[in-house]
């Protein structure tokens, strides 16, 4: 107990990651993994500020929170961090009008962004939409870009839900990447910009986070 004492000798925040950290994911909404409600109870009875931090990019925050509560977390929507509504500050700072390479489930977070004549491409972990049909779109909108953009909601390599490892969005990125010469801006874990995000959220330095 006091090694732990010293190792939170100065902390204020925590950071929590979520699929696979606080739940295994499934077709059926998912599991909680064993301790995790009450160890995400227990910190938030702390003195310490705690934010989750998501690469979650199949589903809305909104719905993601939503699915948490059901599973019995003590969360709200207003203390998640997630590539999408990050990709759309970047999108709207911009003037970036995206071709959308995402799952259904999450494109309600860019439902007040003009998506006409495309000058960049957005992709996420689409699951099924990853067709050639439109893995090939993507890559015909960058092409005819005379400055293509490429806008990654992360670029994880798998991921694990119940029923076994999951392809995540990093490979199909990189398939874009290669095919055009060019290099993704990763909004999303593991890019430092996120954390940093998350922790302005809380007002926490990173020196005094875990």
């Amino acid at each position: 107990m006091a090694e732990w004492g010293e190792r939170l000798a100065g902390v204020r925040g925590v950071l929590l990651d979520i699929s696979g950290v606080l739940y295994d994911g499934d077709a059926g909404g998912g599991t909680p993994i064993s301790g995790s409600v009450e160890a995400v109870a227990r910190l938030k009875r702390s003195h310490l500020k705690v934010r989750f931090c998501t690469n979650e990019s199949q589903k809305s925050r909104g719905k993601l929170v939503g699915r948490l509560r059901q599973l019995g977390f003590d969360i709200c929507e207003e203390e998640v961090t997630a590539p999408a509504p990050a990709a759309c500050q970047i999108l709207k700072e911009q003037g970036l009008r995206p071709h959308l390479l995402i799952h259904d489930e999450v494109r309600s977070e860019f439902d007040q962004i003009d998506t006409s004549n495309p000058n960049c491409v957005v992709i996420g972990d689409a699951g099924e939409a990853f067709s050639y049909q439109n893995m090939n779109k993507a890559f015909q909108v960058l092409m005819e870009l005379e400055k293509p953009v490429l806008i990654s909601l992360g670029r994880g390599r798998y991921y694990k839900e119940t029923s076994g490892l999951m392809l995540d969005v990093g490979g199909y990125m990189k398939a874009l990447e290669y095919a055009c010469g060019i290099k993704a801006e990763v909004v999303g874990k593991p890019s430092p910009e996120f954390f940093k995000s998350a922790l302005r959220a809380i007002g926490v330095e990173a020196p005094q986070a875990r």
